[in-house]
């Protein structure tokens, strides 16, 4: 069985969509249709391809008129779902993109489709066109949506309008400007659904990237409003922490003052492609009442033009108490992974403490 992604869109899983599609349209022809999605580069399509080459495919099927072809994918999903097939399955998101492909320019059919088919499958990165295009509509609509009764329409209303939203089409005009998303995020900060409310904290995250006042003020208005909110607002704050912003570490109260860092040591001081680097370190809490303490560490990774590029991690958030030592020891691991490409030399790490970072320790990264 593969452990491949993109074979979700398998044999058996058209196979079976096949099914659904011919109880649904009359004149359907599984054969046809087969042909068409086996073709001969399928194999070499990764995910995002088999899913938009699956909307292209969809569509010698459906009817030519783009609101009747919304018509007949609605009754497509709720066959789907009488089948048992559950909502969330990352597999039907070639529905949305067929949306985005063949729909936009007709903007009510489009809207409407999106509505029901958020509710089966998610649709947060077809609906970004429709931002860039539709300027003035869409945040009205995103707005409304945010009020809906469903839980993934609320979601769809703050997930598709981050700015930075990963794997997606960036919005410029919300990075430059995200005063639209506030009242949308706004309306969500207290909902009921965690999965929106983390939505929330997500976009709040990208407009602090371009905006940070913006979401240093909202964190203000928002602070003690409900555990909820509170969470939202620490989570959507993280690059700021992260970037050791000085508004925000005052905000969250955390000051280096008083605090010690010491016995830093980098355990492996070689470490082979495909193990883990080892280190420990120390933190003396020298203040006569509790402190809030906030542990990260920096990787500076070498890059293939032998720069070194930082990341931050966080260890811990934690509070310690007075005259007490708090020890860490921490892995990180170089095992080899699709988001990033590690280059054998010389790396260096640091601890950060309440934002304040200390002296930095080299390793180096050799082969097996």
């Amino acid at each position: 069985m593969s452990n491949l992604f993109k074979d979700i869109y398998s044999t058996s899983f058209y196979d079976e969509f096949s099914d659904i599609l011919k109880q649904t349209i009359p004149s359907f022809d599984k054969v046809k249709f087969n042909d068409l999605i086996f073709d001969d580069k399928f194999a070499t399509y990764e995910l995002k391809e088999r899913m938009t080459h699956t909307a292209k495919v969809l569509n010698h099927f459906l009817p030519t008129n783009f609101n009747k072809a919304c018509l007949t994918i609605k009754r497509i999903i709720k066959n789907l779902r009488l089948a048992g097939i559950k909502e969330d399955s990352i597999e039907f998101m070639f529905f949305p993109e067929y949306i985005a492909m063949y729909g936009i320019d007709d903007y009510e059919s489009s809207i409407a489709a999106f509505e029901f088919i958020t509710q089966f499958t998610s649709c947060e990165f077809a609906v970004r066109p429709y931002i860039l295009k539709y300027e003035k509509q869409m945040p009205n609509q995103m707005l409304s949506w945010s009020k809906h009764k469903h839980n993934m329409v609320r979601r769809l209303a703050s997930e598709g309008s981050r700015p930075r939203l990963p794997w997606a089409m960036a919005l410029p005009n919300f990075k430059d400007n995200p005063t639209p998303i506030l009242p949308i995020l706004s309306n969500l900060k207290q909902d009921s659904c965690e999965i929106v409310r983390r939505s929330v904290a997500n976009n709040l995250n990208d407009i602090s990237k371009d905006n940070p006042n913006v979401v240093i003020d909202i964190a203000k208005k928002w602070k003690d409003i409900s555990k909820e909110t509170d969470a939202i607002i620490k989570h959507g704050c993280r690059t700021l922490l992260k970037q050791g912003n000085p508004e925000i570490l005052k905000f969250y109260g955390l000051s280096s003052d008083h605090l010690e860092l010491f016995d830093f040591k980098i355990v492996t001081p070689r470490v082979s492609l495909g193990n883990e680097l080892e280190f420990s370190f120390s933190i003396l809490n020298n203040d006569n009442k509790n402190r809030v303490v906030r542990l990260e560490y920096g990787l500076y990774y070498k890059k293939k033009n032998g720069e070194l590029s930082k990341k931050v991690f966080k260890i811990s958030e934690r509070d310690i108490e007075p005259n007490r030592i708090y020890k860490v020891k921490r892995k990180q691991s170089f095992k080899p992974i699709t988001t990033r490409k590690f280059h054998i030399g010389t790396h260096e790490l640091s601890i950060i403490v309440n934002g304040q970072e200390y002296e930095t320790e080299s390793f180096e990264l050799t082969k097996r």
